[in-house]
């Protein structure tokens, strides 16, 4: 059987084209809705205004410029689109097992196996990182199985864990992550300006009929094409105009669409703020960091894992001894608590002799004796088990039948005693 590539045993969501050189969202489908909205307006500016526009400059034959810029920045738009929509947005690599250094027991969480409590397996939810000098919680991604760095979220589209996540963009089928997000704000802004650039110049053409006709009800009539580009550009304009003016801001602030809406109530510091210009920097003009994916790479036969170490369940051995050496003493308890009871019996008929002194006749102490602890069966220990959570404990008490055995050889002893006398 021939070894599989990385991106056709992805766990992802992703859809892969060219062997793996290209990766895509699940929903790259849009990518062709969002082509239509860019492309077809150019072709009806440059076919029925920009060609009309051509001489209406007299020097140099400028208004060539005006089809060869449309083109041109249409071209640059394009590109922008497919560096954003087609590369690796930061994805991190998952885990095949969980951290086994982050093992713990709680035994306050158990689980009930064969009759028998013990401790669950836990993992802390999060953990804490220092941020230019300020802690910084990082949480436990479950699918991944990997504490996720800061900044860093799981894509519920893509099924991925992505650097400095950004949102995941409908319009461009991809995360918008730490590597492509750069081109993401430089398509938005181009989309912005090519938008003004088609409105202002079918504006103008406009104009031109306008002084030709007479009204500009007549240039509208001459010109339908105009007015409809005109139209949509200024729609178009509320949505990438205003999406560029928000993430110049966060660009500014140093924030991700995803801190600004969830962290937007509170009023905790921004570790990552650097300043206005030092914002700016960071992301225009530093080196966007290389993949940590290979997908073109081979998958590699997981290696067996050694068995974890004895000391792993260490927590479960320390409550097993503690309950044998309790059940122990508990033994020793009862055993001694025995000793006590005959004890005392001998103890009352010894002094019950000495009491009676030269005046009656002699009796033997050890027939006493053994015809108070000769009657009846002899005392036993009942032993009651006391379940704990570990369901291993016991606890041993004396019986009711010590102490019956008791009374009955005091009440034998008295009825003798009378009889004598």
């Amino acid at each position: 059987m021939a070894a599989k590539r990385v991106f056709e045993a992805w766990k992802g969501s992703n859809k892969f084209v060219f062997g793996g050189r290209l990766i895509f969202g699940p929903d790259a489908r849009s990518l062709v809705f969002t082509l239509f909205l860019i492309i077809l307006p150019v072709i009806i500016f440059c076919v029925f205004v920009g060609r009309h526009l051509r001489h209406e400059f007299s020097s140099y034959n400028a208004g060539y410029a005006i089809l060869v810029v449309t083109i041109v920045f249409n071209i640059y738009v394009l590109v922008l689109l497919f560096l954003t929509s087609s590369r690796d947005p930061g994805i991190i690599p998952r885990n095949l097992h969980p951290p086994e250094e982050e093992f713990r027991y709680d035994s306050s969480v158990s689980m009930d196996v064969g009759g028998r409590q013990t401790p669950s397996l836990q993992f802390p939810r999060f953990k804490e990182v220092m941020v230019n000098g300020h802690p910084v919680k990082v949480k436990y991604c479950d699918t991944c199985m990997l504490y996720r760095p800061p900044r860093c979220s799981h894509c519920s589209i893509c099924n991925n864990c992505v650097e400095r996540f950004d949102h995941h963009c409908p319009w461009v089928g991809q995360c918008i992550g730490m590597r492509n997000y750069r081109y993401f704000f430089m398509f938005v802004s181009s989309a912005t300006i090519l938008c003004i650039y088609v409105f202002s110049f079918s504006a103008f053409y406009i104009k031109v009929l306008m002084d030709r006709e007479g009204t500009v009800w007549k240039a509208m009539k001459e010109s339908p094409s105009s007015v409809i580009l005109m139209a949509y550009c200024f729609i178009s304009l509320w949505f990438v105009g205003g999406l560029t003016g928000f993430h110049l801001y966060l660009i500014g602030t140093n924030q991700t669409t995803y801190e600004n809406f969830r962290y937007r109530s509170d009023d905790r510091i921004n570790v990552y703020n650097r300043g206005c210009l030092n914002n700016f920097l960071e992301v225009f003009c530093t080196q966007v960091k290389p993949s940590r994916n290979n997908f073109r790479a081979f998958v590699q036969e997981e290696v067996p894992r050694a068995p974890a170490p004895v000391t792993a369940r260490e927590p479960e051995s320390d409550l097993v001894g503690d309950t044998r050496s309790k059940v122990e003493d508990d033994l020793d308890i009862g055993e001694d608590l025995l000793k006590i009871s005959q004890r005392r019996n001998i103890e009352e008929i010894d002094e019950d002799i000495r009491s009676r002194g030269s005046n009656g006749p002699p009796h033997n102490i050890i027939s006493d004796i053994d015809s108070v602890l000769g009657s009846g069966r002899a005392p036993t220990i009942r032993s009651e088990a006391r379940h704990s959570s570990w369901g291993r404990s016991g606890s041993w008490e004396i019986g009711q039948e010590i102490l019956a055995s008791s009374n009955v050889s005091e009440r034998s002893y008295v009825a003798s005693k009378e009889v004598r006398q």
